[in-house]
């Protein structure tokens, strides 16, 4: 086994998006080497109902899916092929955006006005840019979860964890997306497939990951005995980009830890991006935004 360094450490953006959505974006725009096949992750936690309420209207999408996970309230979302759903929490939907698709989302708070999801974009290869919309809408039933003898719990959203595989399947990128939980004090090896890029986001309690491989982490204990391996305090709101390896250690605090762990191979093709529209060269950006302004992006029905 080969342990997965702390690259980096990355506190996430306060950001406007929609028609008014405050929410806090961990990585995009920008980053997409580093995070290949993963191009954004915002996370829309608020309290606030005039802080989400507005939503989402009507915007495109192409070249990409897009995976929104609910936490707590709802999502209403519709499109331009007549789709309509709810989401609720613990709830998935999984889209491919693909050649063309028009859509909506609009967050609902829970009774005490919480709202509180993730929403997170993977980039689609060349062959696979122009491909039909489709929706992959999971119930959080649906969804397996896993319980190891120490109490860590992981739902697998997506790939093959512990025995078990998620339900979200046919995914360009061939990703793992799991929600980990971590009880206080304990000190946990997850794997993680050595060809794929790999980041946790961290969105409750504290706790620790070993070694960095970059400067850029952020060593917020030194260690008394310099030989000794280096621990990087995360906490909510946290993103840790790791290095090459096979698996990742972590060790949760006094109130334990919950992280999404999300990796995929990298596509390593060129990436030309303008808003919710991604492609592989600026023509092909082009030709998306003339056919949004002609009424002719639209291209299966």
């Amino acid at each position: 086994m080969s342990l997965r360094p702390v690259q980096q450490i990355i506190q996430p953006t306060p950001t406007i998006e929609g028609a008014g959505v405050r929410l806090q974006r961990a990585f995009g725009f920008g980053q997409t080497k580093q995070f290949d096949p993963f191009l954004l992750l915002d996370d829309f936690r608020n309290e606030h109902p005039q802080d989400y309420l507005a939503g989402f209207p009507w915007h495109p999408h192409r070249g990409i899916e897009t995976i929104t996970y609910v936490l707590a309230g709802s999502v209403e979302h519709g499109d331009s092929l007549g789709n309509q759903g709810k989401m609720t929490a613990g709830d998935v939907q999984w889209m491919t955006a693909g050649s063309g698709i028009l859509h909506q989302e609009m967050p609902k708070g829970d009774p005490q006005g919480r709202m509180h999801g993730f929403q997170l974009w993977a980039n689609l290869p060349a062959s696979r840019k122009m491909t039909p919309p489709r929706y992959q809408d999971i119930a959080s039933s649906a969804i397996p979860e896993v319980t190891d003898d120490d109490g860590t719990r992981v739902r697998i959203i997506c790939g093959e964890f512990w025995g078990k595989r998620g339900p979200v399947d046919d995914v360009a990128a061939d990703p793992s997306y799991l929600d980990v939980s971590v009880p206080p004090g304990r000190h946990k090896r997850l794997k993680v497939e050595t060809t794929r890029n790999a980041f946790a986001y961290v969105f409750a309690g504290r706790g620790r990951f070993r070694d960095a491989s970059n400067p850029r982490a952020v060593l917020t204990e030194p260690a008394a005995d310099p030989s000794a391996p280096a621990k990087y305090d995360v906490s909510n709101h946290s993103l840790v980009l790791f290095d090459q390896g096979d698996e990742i250690v972590v060790e949760a605090g006094d109130e334990g830890i919950r992280f999404l762990l999300v990796s995929g191979k990298p596509l390593e093709e060129p990436v030309a991006w303008s808003g919710p529209i991604v492609m592989n060269t600026q023509q092909e950006l082009r030709q998306a935004v003339a056919e949004l302004q002609s009424g002719t992006f639209i291209k299966h029905r």
